[in-house]
This record gives C-alpha cells, sequence and structure tokens, in this order.
C-alpha cells in the first residue's frame, strides 16, 4: 500500500464538492488543504472580505507551494500555474451542471438554518451568483482548464462523481 502524492491540486466548480473533499484527503492523510478563495479574499470577521491585491494573492500561493506537502482547491485557473506545475497530482472534479446546481441550493438552505458554515455570508445575492458563476464555468471556464490540463498528462485525474472519487483513492491507496 501507498501514500497519496503529496502536493495535490483540485480545481472544479462552485458546488462540485472540491472544498468538502480536500477536507476529507486532509483529514485522511495528515496534508493542510488550502481555499484558494481564502487567498484571493481576506475574511474579515463581521464585515465585509476584502479582495487581496494580486501581488498579496500570488505571494500567498507561492508561500504554499514551497511546503513538502498541501492541498490546494479552489475554481480558479488563470493564475495557479505555479500551483499545477507543483502538484503531483491534479483533480478536477467535472461533476454535472444539473448536479451543481442541486448542491448549492442544497448548500444555501444549510447555510441559511445554520447546519454548515460559510467563509462568507448566505445572503440571496450570494445564492444567485452562484448560478451565474457556475453557467459561466460550464460555458466559459471548464473548456479553458481541460485545456490547460492537457498540458499536465499523466497527472491529471477527471472524477465526473463520488463514485469516480472513491474508486481512485482506493486504487491509489493501493498500489
Amino acid at each position: 500500500m501507498k501514500d497519496l502524492p503529496s502536493k495535490i491540486h483540485i480545481i472544479g466548480s462552485v458546488g462540485s464538492g472540491k472544498t468538502t473533499f480536500a477536507k476529507k484527503l486532509s483529514i485522511q492523510t495528515g496534508i493542510q488543504h488550502y481555499e484558494l478563495d481564502n487567498m484571493v479574499w481576506e475574511r474579515v470577521e463581521g464585515s465585509r472580505d476584502i479582495r487581496r491585491n494580486v501581488e498579496e494573492r500570488d505571494g500567498q500561493l507561492y508561500n504554499i507551494v514551497k511546503f513538502d506537502k498541501w492541498i490546494i482547491e479552489g475554481v480558479h485557473h488563470t493564475w495557479v500555474k505555479g500551483s499545477l506545475d507543483q502538484a503531483d497530482l491534479i483533480i478536477f472534479l467535472d461533476i454535472p451542471y444539473g448536479k451543481r446546481n442541486y448542491r448549492i441550493i442544497k448548500r444555501f438552505i444549510r447555510q441559511i438554518v445554520g447546519i454548515e458554515k460559510a467563509n462568507y455570508t448566505p445572503t440571496f445575492k450570494m445564492f444567485i451568483k452562484m448560478f451565474k458563476w457556475n453557467a459561466y464555468f460550464e460555458n466559459k471556464s471548464k473548456p479553458e482548464i481541460l485545456k490547460l490540463l492537457d498540458h499536465y498528462g499523466d497527472k491529471v485525474v477527471i472524477c465526473k462523481n463520488n463514485v469516480d472519487l472513491k474508486n481512485f483513492i482506493k486504487m491509489e491507496l493501493r498500489q
């Protein structure tokens, strides 16, 4: 039995399960996980988040990819070449569009009733934005990401559902 790679980049749309999967993988492996959104946004308790400037954002990513082990997850693909280049494994969560929309609705309800914590304030405006981001991802970002990932060859795994993810992890641990 072998260990999973120690530098893992997970990419996918809102509602694809990136954060949930990264957290579970982090617990399973003991490798710290990092959310790209938290590099983009400075989280301010009790106030609106503040967008970091490009230098701060890129500096945070640069400092993380210097570590021997990490799990980085997010939808961002235009400024993360450093982590993609350094990753031992890139997992693209290509979950169907309708399933992602369902998860957005489910997450919003769970956040509103206080069952699930959010890094942002779960407002109706944010809820609507997530559907727009999901559609943009499907039509614009996803083709760009697939083209970008072609460059990384064998270190890319595309998972279309939770069964694919579970099977991949089981296979990796068996080798």
